[in-house]
């Protein structure tokens, strides 16, 4: 249980972490770093993706022949169109833009930007809670290959923490209103988690499905706002070196631990 327990909240202490970054750097975080960071970040979400949850999910039905794709397949193209139909219903405003996304409503702008980091945690708290089900159900997911998933969105989530803390900060709030602000962004990742582990005992049949499905959401972040955000403008090489390096650390970190 303490283990169980641990590995859910890692992922907030990397959020944490990032979010510090506000005591130790005076100004706004450079275009270079955040280019390279966001790169980094989509690289680890892209290869926990893939070995951690597609290839598990083919995995666990590989007794049924070349229809052990097709959990994945439908699991994967559900999760991308539940990220969507969030993303096209949910009032939100990403960092760095004024003009709102989602259904019009009357929400502060501090509002609308916690919402848009709801939703891009949201799918990496379901990750979490997914392969740790699947530890539990003693299917092919072990405990330390979901403690690998859970280390690898933490390493994620410094970045993560520190690009919404460091813009807060240069906006005038306080260290650590701006410290807590980005902090409180990744509480939603152990929530989405234990919400996952508390119906564990309904999901065991379809954890193929879930887990591709947490896959498909996790892809529909990366791909709809981490990517071209990370391209566009000056320094987009920079990205692409921190694609390739968080790419390769999630793989190494779940291939060796799993």
């Amino acid at each position: 249980m303490t283990t169980l327990i641990i590995g859910l909240l890692i992922p907030l202490l990397g959020t944490m972490f990032g979010s510090a970054f506000v005591f130790f750097m005076r100004d706004e975080m450079s275009d270079r770093l955040q280019k390279t960071l966001l790169g980094f970040a989509s690289g680890v979400m892209v290869a926990a993706s893939v070995w951690s949850l597609l290839i598990p999910s083919m995995e666990m039905v590989e007794t049924s022949g070349r229809g052990a794709v097709i959990p994945a397949a439908v699991g994967f193209l559900l999760g991308i169109g539940f990220l969507l139909m969030i993303d096209e219903l949910t009032p939100h405003l990403h960092i760095g833009t004024d003009k709102p996304e989602g259904i019009k409503a009357h929400l502060s702008k501090t509002a609308m930007l916690a919402l848009a980091v709801t939703i891009h945690n949201l799918p990496e708290g379901m990750a979490v809670g997914v392969v740790f089900a699947g530890a539990e159900s003693g299917s092919h997911i072990s405990l330390t290959s979901a403690i690998a998933v859970a280390l690898g969105i933490a390493i994620q989530n410094v970045p993560e923490g520190a690009i919404i803390s460091m813009p807060m900060r240069a906006a005038g709030n306080s260290q650590w209103r701006s410290f807590l602000l980005g902090s409180l962004s990744g509480a939603v990742e152990p929530i989405g988690a234990l919400a996952v582990l508390l119906l564990a005992s309904l999901i065991t049949p379809v954890l193929p499905y879930m887990l591709a499905f947490a896959a498909g959401a996790m892809f529909y972040v990366v791909v709809e706002e981490l990517i071209p955000e990370a391209s566009s403008g000056k320094h987009s090489n920079l990205s692409t070196i921190g694609f390739a390096v968080g790419f390769v650390l999630m793989m190494v970190l779940d291939v060796v631990m799993g």
